[in-house]
């Protein structure tokens, strides 16, 4: 199989895939994955024991003509990449999660005529995702509700893949490797690999008022670690034992997501599963610069009353009050973390990985 189209977060749907495959195919099965050269898709990777092979590609829609012009030249030298790749490797299957790293994958696999399975992890397809989803016999979505954007008997509802080692911490596990102590609610803050600028600022802002009502997990990511962390040194030292400042948890984020009882983030695909997953109440703060994928996947959780949303420009007002009331008021976010638990779909990547085995055998005969 080759896999690979992931960018950021989306590279964690494919990798608990691969794992479901490797447990269900324990022999012959083969796996290449296709990505952009230094990126996290290629270390991820490398992690998983997965070859690792360069396919450029480049983001059009929303560019300034000349860096449009740039875009398309690597989009057409990915597309020559993956086809040398198809023709070398000779994939039963291709597996992307859609975006435009996915693109030149998806080209060359339909002129190559191996089939494809794109897996949606966001509550909306994208323009890309739209555009692709051509190219393919099958595109796997999270919910029923997403079958809409697309045309009858496209799609196939699996879930979300959640990577099954973050599950096997408990909440005092969790608690106890992240050295939290005592029973206080645990708020957890995070905006991806990078990080999200607006939301540390107003977790450093509201951090004396937070620390009065619960302990605070703070994963700043690369950009802002070094400051966040000087203010943290700056506080009271009674509070700098309530709050946890990390640049970046990987393995770890499972104990972070287990010992939670409220999360701050940006609304990534990753939150309509891992949140699901640990029946976690969480106030959203979808990205403005991503689309509106972001948007869309906030909006999906709190219409079915399992989070909050702010705006980003909102943020530095109304996130400690929004946080304040939210860990006050504990039956709210028990209701809150069922109407979460009660979307999680457990065995998804199963179901992807059967899908997948399904084209496959379909290639081979």
């Amino acid at each position: 199989m080759l896999c690979g189209g992931g960018t950021g977060g989306h590279v964690y749907p494919i990798l608990a895939v691969v794992e479901a495959l490797r447990r269900q195919e324990r022999d012959g099965l083969t796996l290449c994955y296709a990505g952009m050269p230094n990126s996290v898709e290629a270390r991820l990777a490398g992690r998983a024991d997965i070859p690792f092979e360069t396919v450029e590609s480049g983001q059009v829609r929303g560019r300034a003509p000349w860096d449009a012009a740039r875009s398309l030249v690597r989009l057409a030298r990915g597309i020559r990449q993956a086809r040398r790749l198809l023709k070398g490797f000779r994939p039963h299957v291709v597996f992307t999660t859609g975006g435009y790293g996915a693109a030149p994958v998806l080209i060359a696999a339909k002129l190559e005529d191996v089939p494809a399975l794109i897996f949606l992890p966001d509550a909306e397809p994208g323009l890309t995702v739209k555009f692709l989803s051509r190219l393919v016999p099958k595109v796997a979505v999270t919910f029923q509700e997403v079958q809409a954007f697309f045309p009858p008997g496209k799609t196939v509802v699996t879930g979300y893949p959640v990577r099954p080692e973050l599950l096997e911490v408990g909440r005092e596990e969790g608690r106890r490797q992240l050295g939290l102590k005592g029973n206080r609610p645990v708020l957890l803050a995070f905006g991806g690999s990078k990080g999200a600028r607006s939301i540390n600022r107003a977790m450093v802002q509201g951090a004396a008022s937070l620390l009065e009502a619960a302990d605070v997990v703070h994963i700043t990511g690369g950009l802002d670690y070094r400051w966040v962390a000087e203010a943290h040194a700056k506080l009271p030292a009674e509070l700098q034992e309530h709050y946890r400042v990390f640049e970046y948890l990987e393995e770890e984020i499972g104990c972070a997501l287990a010992a939670a009882d409220l999360v701050v983030s940006r609304a990534g695909a990753s939150t309509l599963g891992e949140f699901p997953a640990f029946g976690l109440p969480s106030v959203l703060v979808p990205y403005p610069y991503s689309g509106q994928h972001q948007y869309a996947n906030a909006r999906f959780l709190v219409e079915r009353g399992a989070a909050v949303m702010i705006e980003d420009k909102d943020l530095a007002r109304e996130l400690v009050p929004a946080v304040r009331r939210l860990l006050a008021d504990e039956r709210r976010r028990l209701e809150m973390g069922q109407k979460a638990a009660a979307l999680a779909q457990p065995g998804a990547a199963e179901r992807i990985a059967a899908e997948l085995s399904r084209l496959a055998a379909g290639r081979e005969g």
